[in-house]
């Protein structure tokens, strides 16, 4: 079996899921969790998990100041009732011990404090790595990700993920691994204090509080979480329509259509009111559960307490301390209340993200797989056909061959399958059968990156990063010097253009390119294409929306990017290609014409229709044209009119 007649390698792409909501349902908390361990405690990093050791270390010691706090009060207060003066006479001076206790006290309040500051300060590196480490693997991985999975998703509702997760992350971290943990250490060291200066009751009555108080806490917060999915959606939906409307700024101004834009991005901001009005009213339901919870266990703990000190049992010190402690840890519960929530949003905001992490490639490269060498830069495609879903095959056993350094022409109606051929041989999506090959290498056989690396496209629709000039040009090559960027300007016939702008090289865009004109934009594309230097082009209907003076502009400065490179042209207006070595001619998916202009237009078939019909349309715009400059010059019309 040769190379250029395998077997289909899949029978059809496996559809990737359309919505976030979808990549949400995929992850659940543990997988969050899981994947997040990895970010506190990061491998090679032993600078980052000394830090996490020392932040441990310091949370101990202030977990044992806390709860010394509440017994040196006791011991100043039993120390002042055993010594109060008689009724009728002066009090002496306030002991030493006394004085110390209290002291004691005051230094014990602070450093609780100055601790716990110590504490997040050693733990805000590991964070702050953690969000940045995350969010960077995202990144990378949404570029790895396969053509169809980003023509599937809104890019606004993306943007929305990574932004919330960067929250999340930092949330879950400083919750969970600065809240939670500590909460645990302070309730196992109250139950041994009370365990040492009462009974296993008070031990007893204060977990079964914190276990009913977490119950109702998480039973409420269940709750809760749903209505913030539901909220997330929302906000997703709102922004998502938001950030489209915006990019089509122009269109909407065409079509009169802003009433209806904001009436659609109401109704989604609506959906979102009704969503945050019940999480305020769920967010009161628990506050008060858990506050009548609490307060019912540290009553009856002071009640025994107070029994015990008329029983002489205990001492006034102690139902102190009992109160003190209660109200203690009662800060770090009802923080604990907050903890368990602020996670739980935490996992929902990065169920998503953690998904998108799991989504694998359409296209990966084999195992083992080899950079692409290109000797001469001869394309063949061999009983290509492909299709984007099951049901609609677009290319039917395609064959054709691209000469090195040749120009070949793809036409054909439109919906012929043109620009699915240059999505092919650029490998954004696997053929179902045949091959496609480049010096009689399978493009399926080396890696994306070499592939990439050898074909240069200038595409119908140009878009520029909202940066300078200077950079978008420079992004054909980032390591390219300034001479050889004015050297490509120069070629692609831009300089001048350049040269005009107050700030030259250095002058923005705008988002999309949209502060250039299109023949701007389409020089700056090919300036970034000379200066990549690869040995494959690919015009994409590079001067289809360009005006007739532009185009010849655009189209010599195409010329002489093409010569002695192998050139695969997606043509729409057939002028610009009649100077082709073959012209290939596509008719619903199938390769029906092909050859020079002159013998297409002899053989008198679909070509020579297509070509009688452009001329034909082109001759009338002229005539008009024509007509239109009579007009004005017999004063018919206004000469500004024909602007």
């Amino acid at each position: 079996m040769t190379p250029h007649h395998r077997p289909p390698t899949s029978s059809h792409p496996k559809p990737q899921s359309s919505g976030l909501s979808d990549l949400s349902a995929r992850a659940n908390h543990w997988t969050v969790i899981a994947g997040l361990l990895p970010f506190v405690w990061p491998a090679g990093r032993p600078d980052l998990r000394l830090q996490v050791v020392l932040a441990f270390i310091v949370l101990v010691i202030a977990k044992l100041v806390t709860i010394m706090v509440p017994i040196v009060f006791k011991e100043a207060t039993d120390w002042l009732t055993a010594n109060q003066p008689a009724a009728g006479t002066t009090g002496g001076v306030l002991a030493l011990s006394a004085t110390g206790l209290i002291l004691a006290y005051g230094f014990g309040r602070v450093m609780m404090m100055v601790l716990n500051q110590i504490r997040d300060l050693f733990f805000t590196k590991v964070g702050q790595h953690a969000v940045r480490a995350l969010n960077a693997r995202t990144f990378q991985h949404l570029h790895k990700l396969s053509l169809r999975f980003h023509l599937e998703r809104r890019t606004g509702g993306l943007s929305r993920v990574i932004e919330r997760a960067a929250r999340g992350i930092e949330l879950i971290i400083r919750m969970g691994f600065l809240q939670l943990v500590p909460t645990v250490l302070e309730l196992a060291l109250v139950c041994i204090v009370l365990l040492i200066y009462f009974d296993i009751v008070y031990v007893a009555i204060v977990l079964s509080t914190v276990v009913l108080y977490m119950w109702f806490t998480f039973a409420a917060s269940e709750w809760r979480i749903q209505i913030r999915r539901e909220m997330n959606d929302s906000d997703n939906d709102a922004n998502t329509k938001a950030i489209d409307s915006l990019l089509n700024f122009e269109t909407v101004k065409y079509f009169g259509n802003e009433e209806l834009e904001t009436r659609r991005f109401d109704a989604a901001m609506a959906r979102y009111e009704h969503a945050a009005i019940r999480t305020y009213y769920s967010l009161g339901v628990l506050n008060s559960g858990q506050a009548a919870i609490f307060t019912i266990g540290m009553t009856l703990s002071m009640w025994l307490a107070a029994r015990g000190v008329v029983a002489g049992t205990h001492t006034v010190g102690d139902f102190v301390m009992i109160n003190a402690m209660m109200i203690q840890l009662y800060m770090p519960l009802n923080f604990m209340g907050m903890v368990y929530r602020e996670i739980k949003q935490g996992l929902v905001d990065l169920e998503t993200m953690f998904a998108l992490l799991e989504e694998n490639p359409e296209v990966e490269d084999k195992p083992g797989a080899k950079a692409l060498v290109v000797q001469h830069g001869g394309i063949r495609f061999d009983n290509v056909s492909f299709a984007y879903d099951r049901d609609r095959p677009i290319l039917k056993d395609i064959s054709f061959d691209v000469p090195a350094g040749k120009m070949v022409a793809i036409v054909g109606p439109s919906g012929a399958g043109k620009s699915t051929i240059s999505r092919i041989l650029f490998r954004f999506y696997d053929i179902q059968s045949g091959a496609v090959t480049i010096d009689g290498q399978d493009v399926r056989d080396v890696t994306q990156k070499s592939l990439r690396a050898a074909i240069g496209v200038v595409p119908q629709d140009t878009v520029l990063f909202n940066d300078t000039i200077h950079y978008n040009i420079r992004y054909g090559r980032t390591d390219a010097t300034e001479a050889e960027i004015e050297e490509a300007a120069k070629l692609a016939q831009i300089d001048r253009f350049i040269a005009t702008l107050p700030e030259g090289y250095r002058t923005m865009v705008g988002e999309r390119g949209l502060k250039l004109s299109g023949g701007e934009k389409q020089r700056v594309a090919i300036a970034r294409t000379i200066l990549k230097g690869p040995p494959i082009l690919m015009l994409d209907e590079a001067t289809s929306a360009l005006d007739s003076h532009t185009e010849k502009e655009i189209q010599d400065a195409l010329d002489r990017v093409a010569r002695n490179r192998t050139t695969l042209v997606i043509a729409h207006r057939l002028s610009t290609i009649v100077h082709a070595d073959n012209i290939l001619v596509l008719d619903g998916g199938r390769l029906v014409e092909q050859g020079t202009h002159a013998e297409l237009i002899e053989r008198n078939g679909l070509y020579a229709s297509l070509w009688s019909r452009q001329r034909q349309a082109e001759k009338a715009r002229e005539e008009l044209a024509q007509a239109l400059e009579e007009a004005a010059r017999a004063g018919a019309i206004r000469a500004d009119d024909l602007v």
